[in-house]
């Protein structure tokens, strides 16, 4: 995962701001917010698990903050990078490559600022839930402690409804309209050519000219077409590849609520590393 997410930061740095595009700040956003995890969350986890750190309420806050406020801010990430390869792709074949909404670089920083504050502010409530231990004086765990269990439940339906199935949701939809688009362009491709001639009076020698630079610019359009062709089938890849990893943290959390075990636990910490450690290499 460290691996993966630095080599998708640095290579979508670019050498200077002014060639700062929409696609470049969309990945090394999500990269960072992978490099929480990475960089934060496990050293702190295993530290304090090992008995190298003491257990205290600002590490335990941090513990139960980081982990969901990396996650959310990633899953953010992914539908940004979906919606917006969906409307590059629609833009491409069906406008010309008209430029889109989400080619503005300011209304990109705008919207990725908004996504870390919603992200801050839905996980703010772990940093000041928590409880220093169990009442053992040998044993102390991070513990979290809501008010009450019905406030603990409505906790829970609020950040998966908002952090979870409102952007898979528009995952789910854009990646759905980029495959419509995909096979609609191929059905497209798949016809017969027509071929124009030249009528009028034009002379041989500008002729010639228009026929040796047509392989020019077709070999440009082509390769521009195929790598926005396949930019959109990895983020389609992606999208399935979250879809798979919810499914399973959903039913992993719907199995646990019931009958609680530190198995599913770690299950659920593989679902959620495992989605930040394999997307960079998707992309």
């Amino acid at each position: 995962g460290i691996i993966g997410n630095n080599w998708l930061c640095i290579s979508s740095l670019p050498k200077s701001t002014s060639q700062l595009r929409t696609n470049d700040a969309l990945f090394v956003n999500l990269a960072v917010s992978n490099l929480i995890t990475n960089y934060l969350v496990d050293p702190l986890h295993i530290f304090t698990t090992k008995s190298f750190l003491p257990v205290e309420k600002v590490l335990c806050s941090f513990q139960f903050f980081l982990p969901e406020f990396s996650e959310t801010s990633s899953i953010l990430s992914t539908m940004f990078i979906t919606v917006y390869w969906h409307q590059k792709l629609v833009g491409s074949l069906k406008r010309g490559g008209a430029p889109v909404k989400m080619d503005n670089i300011r209304f990109i920083a705008a919207l990725l600022a908004g996504s870390w504050t919603f992200a801050f502010v839905l996980n703010v409530p772990h940093l000041f839930v928590v409880v220093e231990g169990d009442g053992n004086a040998t044993i102390q765990e991070c513990l979290e402690n809501l008010p009450s269990e019905e406030a603990n439940q409505a906790y829970k339906a609020v950040y998966v409804t908002l952090a979870n199935v409102l952007p898979l949701t528009g995952i789910l939809y854009a990646s759905i309209q980029i495959v419509i688009t995909l096979l609609q362009n191929e059905k497209r491709m798949k016809k017969p050519s027509t071929v124009v001639k030249n009528r009028g009076n034009a002379s041989p020698e500008k002729s010639a000219d228009n026929i040796n630079n047509v392989p020019a610019v077709t070999k440009s359009k082509s390769h521009a077409k195929s790598s926005l062709l396949r930019a959109a089938k990895s983020v389609v890849a992606v999208a399935f590849f979250f879809v798979i990893c919810w499914i399973i943290h959903l039913i992993v959390n719907l199995t646990g609520s019931v009958t609680p075990s530190s198995m599913l636990e770690d299950l659920n910490s593989f679902v959620g590393a495992s989605y930040t450690c394999i997307i960079p290499y998707i992309y």
